[in-house]
């Protein structure tokens, strides 16, 4: 190792796994003297890490240039490879970098694919962060306990003026997006949610959630605001930051409210918390409750999603007792 280790932490997808990367950044620039931290991801999530402080470049995969971007790399000549993705293309990377050392995080697909498949769970206990950091172990590294990190900057920041009256002292955020449709849940659902919630609601999600936050929207135009598609991530982040209760399904804004130490409920489809990827808050105590359909024997059924439940009846979303979890949500707003 030189006096000034560089090291190269791969992972190009997706916001919330990314996230979820944060603490091996902050754990090396840390406790490694010296440690220049270069970090490659997707241009479409390079907002995600935008603001770290920890992270000295940000390097950003383009479609068509990633022989460019390879070449850029391989002339900085790293000590190390942190390869936080572990697939095909960050093979490609460490085969062509391959004067660095490398170290490869264990996805366990198998073992993922006998819960899925087979129902049989033989997943570690724990959680997709701890897994991360036994990658960086063979380094000393070890994880300080903090969580995870989403740095905000003054341009995230929303004016109270883009909220409505009823709103500026405390709502409720609800997230309704999410990558799959097996993990979101179900507008008929959500009607119900945001008629039963005991505060102020604002909606989160991007341009592709705006017309399914509009038709909520329509159902109590005062108590309920649409702010799907009208924000950049870090502006959603900074909403999330001033809200009483996050309440998420298994998505990227679920990681980026643990990042942030906001209470979460967690409403959990095809997935489960088993994967290791919940809500984490490190060694700090945050309310978190995670409400799951169990005894199904269908789930889960994929440990990414689908775009419609492959048994049709989506019990694993259709189950849940929206009634619970408004109660739940009062016990939390007011302990």
């Amino acid at each position: 190792m030189g006096s000034v280790p560089k090291f190269l932490i791969l992972r190009f997808s997706s916001i919330g796994d990314i996230v979820l990367t944060t603490p091996v950044i902050r754990c090396i620039k840390q406790q490694i003297p010296s440690a220049e931290i270069h970090f490659v991801t997707k241009e479409v999530y390079a907002e995600v890490l935008a603001n770290n402080p920890y992270i000295d470049q940000l390097h950003t995969l383009n479609e068509g240039y990633e022989k460019q971007l390879l070449t850029h790399l391989r002339s900085i000549q790293f000590d190390y490879i942190i390869d936080l993705h572990h697939n095909l293309r960050t093979w490609k990377f460490k085969w062509f970098l391959r004067s660095s050392t490398s170290y490869s995080f264990s996805k366990e697909n198998i073992k993922k694919w006998l819960l899925t498949a087979w129902k049989k769970n033989l997943l570690p206990d724990t959680h997709v962060v701890d897994r991360y950091m036994e990658t960086v172990k063979p380094l000393h590294v070890k994880n300080d306990g903090r969580g995870l990190d989403f740095f905000l900057s003054e341009k995230d920041h929303v004016s109270k003026t883009e909220l409505p009256l009823t709103h500026i002292h405390g709502y409720v955020a609800l997230a309704i997006g999410a990558a799959h449709a097996t993990k979101r849940v179900p507008i008929e659902k959500l009607k119900i949610l945001c008629a039963t919630l005991p505060t102020p609601i604002v909606l989160l999600g991007g341009k592709t959630d705006a017309a399914m936050g509009q038709a909520l929207q329509a159902e109590d135009n005062i108590k309920i605001y649409n702010a799907c598609g009208k924000f950049k991530l870090g502006e959603t982040a900074f909403l999330i930051k001033n809200c009483k209760l996050l309440i998420t399904p298994d998505t990227g804004l679920m990681h980026i409210g643990a990042a942030l130490k906001i209470p979460i409920i967690s409403i959990w489809g095809n997935t489960v918390p088993a994967f290791g990827m919940y809500p984490y808050y490190g060694d700090v105590s945050i309310a978190n409750r995670m409400v799951e359909i169990d005894g199904l024997s269908c789930r889960p059924c994929s440990k990414i999603g689908y775009q419609s439940c492959p048994r049709i009846h989506f019990n694993c979303m259709m189950k849940h007792d929206m009634q619970k979890i408004a109660d739940l949500a009062a016990k939390l707003l007011n302990p």
